[in-house]
């Protein structure tokens, strides 16, 4: 059996070497159009902020080494240019021709290209810059080296564009990000990004969001926004996503499907018979909601280069989809997610309620203990769990990892609290924000929590609900108060219940949320409506630090 691979890197190199593990026997042969078949591409932002130094160390496996140890026929700077289904061949240019290349087995493993817009004076533009491979890179600190720019614009604030700002900020560059979209990260729920973006700004990022880049001028000097601002820019990055590099496949007839994607069915097999796609290129299934999608990570792209092999190698293996679990460092702070946003959930028309929890990464009387802000998103009647998101500065991925291998096995908020992790001092709590986050939403599943969210409170007040702040008074000095709240704090709120009116509805918000549940709880015994604000004032104020009051003496009693 001869098997061709195009493209190599994640999805193509994990199909070889384990169809080589499986079949000793088997011709395989991998084409790659760029001089690098093995690299790490989600280490290259981190190369050109010098926190990888040895640009060797970005090459995973070379051409030699992979014949060497799996007898594989490794072709280097070797396009495919056209496909034959009914031949069964590969036309192949190379830098000694062009030639045809027979095959019983063709996997596609094109990978994903930048997307860059068309835009006004980009074509006369020399310091535009995309990253996606070793050349890109080395393109890019070639050119920081020569010129040695101060100022750097970052178009697209997604996870490859906030790395490359990061980076770019400590080769000591002025940097500023422009998002087409109303926030950074546009994966997140507006609310977690806030965090996101009031890192950026205290490392003196400048931030445009909700505008795009209209033009380039002066060579690519000028960049202008479409709000009529002009931007100097010494080095511009391009990094407003990725489309599927699916040409060849079109080419030859393979059906594709949203932006171009290649259509595969759950034995990754094309519309042509024995020709499979894996990888960027191919269009997976959100498990969550069985619809169309495109996820482009390398964690599936190599379960899909392994699943590939098996099937070609007689082995069932069904591609279960794919629910977007990823993770990006900004500076001091992590951002992680896994499955659906609130956005995704709309568009799908799913019934969901949100929590958000805030509690220590490690012990809280262990010295470091950081925050860690989760956001669960789940059905307010079953539980099953859709998604979650959090942001901090150490543990994020451990609880994105855990609520991200829930989902796979179809666990629910109840099974949350029933995970038995690891607990010492220094590397967990007794009760892990995981398992906090759980009991949280079966507090609202089963009716003892009725939550809201930050983004209702301006409406719920207009309709005439109190809200009630159970803080401290030196506490709400310190940090400030929402607009028209009232206060008593937790501790009185017993011997002060006959303050209140029971014939009106109350937002109960403290710091974090936990408070406030109480208070609720309390409240709602003795014969009042109340809500409890999710996140409450920690979370607000970070999403809409403007609403913020500070002055002690603007403090309102009942």
């Amino acid at each position: 059996m001869k098997v061709v691979i195009v493209g190599g890197v994640a999805g193509g190199m994990s199909a070889a070497t384990r169809l080589r593990r499986l079949d000793e026997s088997a011709e395989i042969v991998i084409l790659e159009k760029g001089p690098y078949v093995s690299f790490a591409n989600c280490g290259l932002p981190y190369y050109v902020g010098g926190e990888i130094t040895d640009r060797s160390k970005l090459m995973v496996q070379t051409p030699e080494a992979l014949n060497a140890r799996f007898n594989l026929d490794v072709r280097v700077n070797s396009e495919a240019l056209s496909i034959d289904p009914e031949a069964k061949t590969v036309t192949v240019k190379s830098e000694d021709g062009t030639y045809p290349l027979e095959y019983d087995k063709l996997i596609l493993s094109p990978g994903a290209k930048p997307f860059v817009p068309p835009t006004e004076g980009l074509e006369e533009a020399t310091n535009v810059f995309t990253l996606r491979n070793v050349p890109d890179v080395d393109a890019i600190t070639e050119y920081i080296e020569q010129n040695r720019p101060e100022k750097a614009t970052v178009i697209g604030a997604g996870f490859i564009g906030l790395e490359m700002a990061e980076n770019l900020h400590h080769r000591g560059l002025d940097v500023t990000v422009v998002e087409m979209a109303p926030h950074v990260l546009p994966p997140f729920d507006e609310e977690m990004a806030a965090y996101i973006t009031k890192e950026l700004e205290e490392k003196g990022v400048k931030l445009y969001t909700g505008v795009a880049a209209e033009s380039f001028e002066e060579e690519g000097h000028v960049v202008v926004l479409q709000n009529g601002e002009r931007l100097e820019s010494d080095l511009t990055l391009m990094s407003v996503g990725v489309r599927p590099e699916s040409k060849l496949a079109e080419t030859a007839g393979i059906e594709t499907g949203m932006r171009g994607g290649i259509l595969v069915d759950e034995y990754y097999e094309t519309s042509e018979s024995d020709i499979y796609a894996i990888g960027d290129a191919i269009i997976v299934k959100q498990q969550l909601t069985g619809e169309d999608t495109m996820i482009a990570l390398a964690s599936p792209a190599n379960r899909q280069g392994r699943q590939v092999a098996d099937v070609i190698a007689g082995h069932e293996r069904k591609n279960k989809g794919s629910i977007g679990t990823a993770i990006v460092r900004v500076f001091d702070l992590v951002g992680a997610s896994t499955g659906l946003n609130e956005r995704q959930l709309q568009q799908a028309g799913k019934e969901y309620k949100a929590v958000h929890i805030q509690s220590k990464h490690h012990a809280g009387y262990y010295p470091g203990a950081e925050t860690i802000v989760l956001k669960l998103l789940f059905h307010p009647e079953t539980g099953d769990i859709y998604g979650a998101q959090a942001v901090g500065k150490e543990g994020v991925d451990k609880r994105i990892d855990v609520i991200a291998t829930a989902i796979k096995g179809g666990l629910a908020v109840h099974d949350l609290p029933e995970l038995e992790l690891t607990y010492a001092p220094p590397f967990g709590s007794a009760k892990d924000p995981v398992n906090m986050a759980g009991y949280a939403a079966i507090n609202i599943v089963e009716g003892f929590s009725d939550t809201a969210q930050w983004y209702e409170v301006e409406e719920l007040q207009e309709n005439g609900w109190t809200l009630l702040d159970v803080r401290g008074e030196e506490e709400i000095a310190n940090n400030g108060e929402m607009p028209g709240a009232v206060n008593i704090p937790l501790n009185d709120l017993r011997g002060r219940l006959d303050e209140l009116d029971k014939h009106q509805s109350y937002l109960v918000s403290c710091h974090s949320g936990q408070r406030s549940y109480i208070a609720e709880r309390i409240m709602k015994q003795n014969g009042f409506t109340v809500k409890n604000l999710d996140g409450a004032f920690a979370l607000y104020s970070t999403v809409k630090p403007e609403n913020i009051h500070k002055k002690k003496d603007e403090i309102k009693n009942v």
